[in-house]
């Protein structure tokens, strides 16, 4: 689902409405490198081989929203980036840890102000990015040293930055940081969010489950969670039991629709006609004025492919004794992740599976409206 494309002609000829994002920093900050292992699965050793970005990039990106994020070098100011900065919902300043002179934090500022004055409603986050690079008691002080210094020069420019909601987040791409952070930037782009949660704190309720997570499986970026506090190491297992799928999933395939297995399987009746009990609300007899529906006999319909939702489990002993947890695939590009006692998931899976059903029947709902709005906006 997170297919990242940078050709233009994906966003024209699907007609969709796509949420901008700018993504800012100085050169060699880490800005490209970010993008392509998150969302186009690059390993991290081989982000030192990238090229630095010496034009704005525009990638076109497929999530539970459509996104185009805007890549651009180090050198762009407000003047040449060929945009107006009310064109974007959110802009992420990237900033190299070590990096403590003042440029970077100019630059930014020089943002912040302009993007405040036109667009006053924009999200401002900041990455301050390769924490991996120092020790922990240095990591905390040089984030500190960069939130302090933002803010000073932000006072500076006008009183009123004060209290202005700019959000700091330590990431690297050696560790979930960085997904951790780019889904707290998400969230806030998401309208449906709040009802995904809901949906979420229904299945806990329902199933005892103390945490449970909707991902994006491709980009392990948790596109929603209840509303109990997220905990590192939870986050953490989760997205280390998506990529061990996600490594070991193609490997595996549904052999329902396989033409060696149907040999073995009884000849399917013919399709019987609709009644009321299919998805189609219809009786034996038609209301006045509307013609009878086609049966089997007059327009054979021809079998629909059925869905394979795949699912997993894994008992979390001897780190979590008495926890599992679990997989459910949601759509094909969302799956729910999900903490479980034990005993629930053992003698109770029935209700377990039953709640997945309608969580994903909600999803499915929540997706579709969405679908439908965004296409109502671009006509």
């Amino acid at each position: 689902m997170c297919a990242m494309s940078s050709s233009s002609s994906t966003a024209i000829s699907t007609g969709t409405s796509r949420t901008k994002i700018l993504f800012l920093g100085m050169r060699r900050s880490g800005k490209t490198s970010i993008l392509q292992v998150l969302f186009d699965d690059l390993p991290v050793k081989q982000t030192f081989y990238l090229e630095p970005t010496m034009r704005v990039a525009k990638h076109f990106i497929d999530t539970v929203i459509p996104l185009e994020i805007w890549d651009c070098p180090g050198n762009v100011t407000v003047d040449t980036l060929g945009a107006s900065l009310a064109d974007f919902s959110t802009i992420v300043f990237v900033i190299d840890i070590r990096d403590l002179y003042q440029h970077p934090v100019s630059k930014l500022v020089e943002f912040i102000v302009a993007a405040c004055q036109i667009n006053p409603d924009i999200n401002l986050e900041v990455f301050v990015h390769k924490a991996e690079r120092l020790q922990e008691d240095d990591k905390i002080e040089n984030f500190r040293q960069i939130h302090e210094r933002v803010m000073d020069r932000l006072v500076d420019e006008s009183p009123e930055f004060e209290q202005f909601p700019l959000n700091f987040h330590l990431t690297s791409i050696y560790d979930h940081s960085l997904r951790e952070a780019f889904s707290r930037v998400l969230h806030k782009l998401i309208d449906s969010l709040p009802y995904l949660e809901e949906l979420l704190n229904v299945f806990c309720s329902n199933t005892a489950s103390p945490k449970a997570f909707l991902f994006d499986t491709s980009s392990k970026i948790h596109v929603a969670t209840d509303t109990s506090p997220v905990d590192q190491a939870t986050h953490n297992l989760c997205c280390d039991y998506l990529s061990m799928l996600n490594s070991f999933g193609p490997l595996y395939k549904s052999n329902a629709n396989d033409p060696r297995t149907s040999r073995f399987s009884p000849t399917p009746a013919p399709t019987p006609p609709p009644t009321a009990t299919t998805s189609t609300p219809t009786s034996g007899t038609s209301p006045v004025g509307t013609p009878p529906l086609p049966t089997s006999s007059t327009s054979p319909v021809p079998p629909s492919k059925p869905h394979f939702y795949p699912s997993a489990a894994t008992s979390l002993s001897p780190s979590r004794p008495g926890t599992t947890l679990t997989y459910h695939l949601v759509t094909p590009h969302l799956a729910l992740l999900a903490l479980l006692p034990t005993t629930v998931y053992d003698m109770r899976r029935g209700l377990v599976e039953w709640n997945v059903v309608w969580f994903r029947e909600g999803v499915r709902e929540i997706w579709v409206s969405g679908l439908r709005g965004g296409l109502e906006d671009t006509g």
